[in-house]
């Protein structure tokens, strides 16, 4: 029987999530919700063949051998736990837990189970001239890595009354901006290198201090509408600053906000090395930014044609043709299926629980440095 999959969760990235597994043939036994109406409507939308009840129901079907798990951050751990106990493949999105005391028990788990393919939704890794600049890392074009700089900022929180449950520590974990998207910034690069963090200097800031709730539900990037609104205290960061120690004895630095008017989805890096330097920006996905010394700067633009081979795996049109966002799901989860379907796990070309676990014992290196205002030496 094809491989088939369940969604849990039904905001935002579950629409993603099952956009990317009907462009590659994956078909989606069911849905569930936080409600019997959230995972009805869900099915329609989501072109489920059904609606679960309840975790239970979904575990015990023996027609969904995946689950993809994009479901609020503090219900990660305890799904997680049962779908492998379950024998269930699992694709969670991040973080993987909510502390890593929690992620490490799920590391412990994934190396007592070598036959499930277990693993995290870092996409922007999937983007080919990401894997393009690693390929050049690798291959010695940019000789010794000095530095890397970089951002990732956003602007749907920029306003008070920009509310979703991401903001409280209770359910998103202690940080959030750092948490929710610096980690796919620390993930790619760490990916690019081929290099561990090994110390951070953080420095954190909370904008908005207090923020007015809807006395109702919030959707995520809902704009704000005249509703009745509640002031709820808030301690997660809006903002971060990090400087960074990489295992080589390179340095870096990453900026991260989601208060950053006219920034909607912006990932930028810089990666200087003895020989050349790249910068690449997630919103102009397509064009990989070559500096040189001695002779003149290029503009590689995403092409099979043009690009390293491994970058090439990645990208299913030809040269002048664009591919962005969504199409970064689509090659993480071809390369999680791959797995799945061949029933290798031994060299995983998708992130797995020991990079979710990874990005969590970072954060709380994070954490520890703005609170204690020095550097962090990283665990992991």
């Amino acid at each position: 029987m094809a491989t088939q999959t369940a969604i849990v969760g039904t905001g935002f990235m579950s629409w993603v999530h099952a956009e990317a597994l009907n462009r590659i043939g994956i078909p989606i036994a069911g849905v569930l919700g936080s409600s019997s109406e959230k995972s009805a409507a869900a099915k329609t939308q989501l072109r489920a063949t059904k609606a679960y009840g309840d975790f239970d129901e979904l575990l015990a079907d023996d027609a969904a051998s995946v689950i993809h798990i994009v479901t609020p951050n503090r219900t990660h751990f305890d799904m997680c736990r049962r779908a492998i106990a379950a024998g269930k493949h699992v694709l969670c999105e991040k973080p993987l837990a909510m502390t890593s005391v929690e992620s490490g028990e799920l590391v412990k788990l994934a190396d007592e189970n070598p036959r499930l393919g277990l693993g995290v939704n870092y996409n922007i890794r999937f983007y080919p001239l990401c894997i393009e600049a690693r390929q050049r890392v690798a291959g010695g074009n940019v000789g010794r890595v000095l530095h890397v700089n970089g951002s990732y900022l956003q602007d749907w929180l920029l306003h008070k009354t920009d509310y979703n449950w991401r903001v409280l520590a209770e359910e998103g974990g202690e940080l959030r901006a750092v948490a929710d998207i610096g980690t796919h910034w620390l993930d790619l690069i760490q990916f690019i290198t081929g290099q561990k963090i090994t110390a951070v200097c953080a420095d954190l800031l909370t904008v908005h201090e207090t923020r007015d709730r809807p006395l109702g539900e919030v959707v995520t990037f809902q704009k704000a509408e005249d509703v009745q609104r509640e002031s709820v205290p808030i301690t997660t960061d809006d903002y971060g600053s990090i400087l960074i120690r990489f295992q080589d004895g390179s340095r870096g630095s990453l900026t991260v906000s989601q208060v950053s008017a006219g920034r909607k989805n912006c990932l930028r890096f810089e990666l200087c090395g003895s020989g050349e330097s790249l910068s690449w920006n997630s919103e102009e996905p397509n064009e990989l930014w070559i500096g040189h010394r001695d002779r003149p700067n290029e503009v590689l633009v995403r092409d099979p044609a043009l690009i390293g081979s491994e970058a090439a795996t990645a990208t299913d049109y030809p040269g002048g043709h664009n591919e962005g966002y969504s199409d970064s799901f689509k090659q993480c989860f071809k390369a999680f299926y791959s797995a799945v379907e061949s029933g290798d796990f031994a060299s995983p070309a998708y992130p797995t629980f020991a990079d979710g676990h990874r990005e969590i014992v970072l954060c709380e290196a994070v954490l520890e440095s703005h609170r204690e205002r020095r550097w962090v030496e990283v665990g992991c």
